[in-house]
């Protein structure tokens, strides 16, 4: 063999060039899918001596799922209706005679709520010992779990730490029996779970209840909210507003709470308290009061020239949703080019001598309606 300098730095070269390792990279480097959809990756070559042989593989050395396929050369892996539990890194990994190199690959899978509790019901609890019960959530994305009683839409005070949401009583009453429904959910769906909790009262001990858990009003009515109880002795009822005092136009008869002329500043939860020797109990009516709209208009009244910008704005008070529109006095439509937002804009970028007159604009909710006038006055 000829051992001249240019022989061996050819060789030189051609030796290095066939004993370059590989060089490897995944496309896409991340995934998002539903559960039960399906996923690939392609770990492609950059550079490297043949032959070279790729392997798949999750990041811990694991072998792969079941649901998993890799194509033939061993470039595709294919993750077929996906799992919550084949979230994660997959590796590729190329190797040759000259070394190996690796490349990852995320995968992530968004699932449904799954929900569950500590405890299964019914639970039978005496009066005055404290109850917790835990509620397990899991899901992609992270749900959001709430605690509600069943035939009320409010949602209870509990305390959460992690994927736990636990609703709690430091000591319950009578009224605390019901079925009580912890709730999940994320953007791929809603879990429910149900318990049921029985509170054994003692011989004699006070029972309240009211006629209605929930009451929408209408602004301006008058109001009755109705308490009975049982118990031995007979129990006092007491009317009282959470965090609030009871407001001063009302009167107390016979269990029977009446509010006169209501106001949405009335809208809250009304506590009946119902008290013997044997202690107390207590039942709840959330009241909340609609309004209907009382519209304005800014300005009311308006002086410009032609080729001036005109601009009204309609503001409206009540309950929400509330829809706005614009008209012109004496049954004539708004002009030309004229612009009404929902938001109660009115916008006209160039005023002629015709456009003065009187605006209308109406406000409208599920309760009632209201009108406000603007006028309009141009003169040359």
């Amino acid at each position: 063999m000829d051992s001249s300098p240019g022989v061996l730095i050819l060789c030189s070269l051609l030796c290095s060039v066939s004993a370059q390792a590989p060089v490897v990279s995944v496309e896409p480097r991340a995934a998002t899918v539903r559960q039960g959809e399906s996923a690939s990756f392609r770990c492609q070559m950059g550079s490297g001596a043949p032959p070279v042989q790729l392997q798949w593989k999750r990041a811990n050395n694991q072998a792969l799922p079941d649901n998993t396929k890799v194509g033939p050369d061993g470039s595709v892996l294919t993750i077929a209706k996906a799992r919550p539990e084949n979230q994660g890194q997959y590796r590729c990994m190329a190797s040759n005679s000259a070394g190996r190199s690796t490349a990852m690959a995320v995968l992530n899978v968004k699932y449904a709520p799954r929900v569950q509790l500590t405890q299964a019901g019914p639970l039978q609890i005496r009066m005055g010992e404290p109850v917790s019960v835990d509620c397990r959530a899991t899901g992609r994305p992270r749900p959001t779990t709430t605690w509600k009683r069943q035939g009320s839409t409010l949602q209870l005070v509990t305390k959460e730490t992690n994927d736990v949401n636990t609703i709690q009583w430091p000591a319950v009453h009578p009224e605390d029996s019901g079925v009580y429904i912890c709730q999940a959910e994320n953007s791929e769906g809603v879990a429910k779970v149900k318990i049921k909790i029985i509170v054994q009262g003692q011989p004699g001990a006070p029972v309240a209840s009211v006629g209605a858990t929930e009451m929408t009003v209408v602004d301006g009515h008058t109001i009755t909210m109705s308490c009975q109880a049982s118990g031995s002795p007979l129990p006092v009822i007491t009317w009282s507003k959470l965090r609030a005092p009871l407001p001063w136009k009302h009167t107390v008869s016979g269990g029977v709470l009446t509010l006169n002329s209501v106001g949405r500043q009335d809208s809250g939860q009304y506590i009946c308290n119902a008290t013997n020797i044997h202690g107390y109990s207590e039942a709840y009516t959330q009241m909340e009061v609609e309004s209907p709209p009382y519209a304005t208009s800014l300005p009311d009244q308006v002086r410009l020239q032609p080729g001036d910008a005109l601009s009204l704005q309609c503001l409206a008070l009540g309950t929400h949703p509330i829809q706005i529109e614009w008209s012109r006095g004496g049954r004539v439509s708004l002009p030309p080019g004229s612009e009404s937002t929902k938001d109660g804009s009115l916008q006209i970028a160039h005023v002629k001598l015709s456009d003065a007159g009187t605006y209308k604009c109406v406000a409208t909710n599920h309760i009632g309606s209201s009108e406000a006038l603007a006028r309009v006055i141009i003169r040359a």
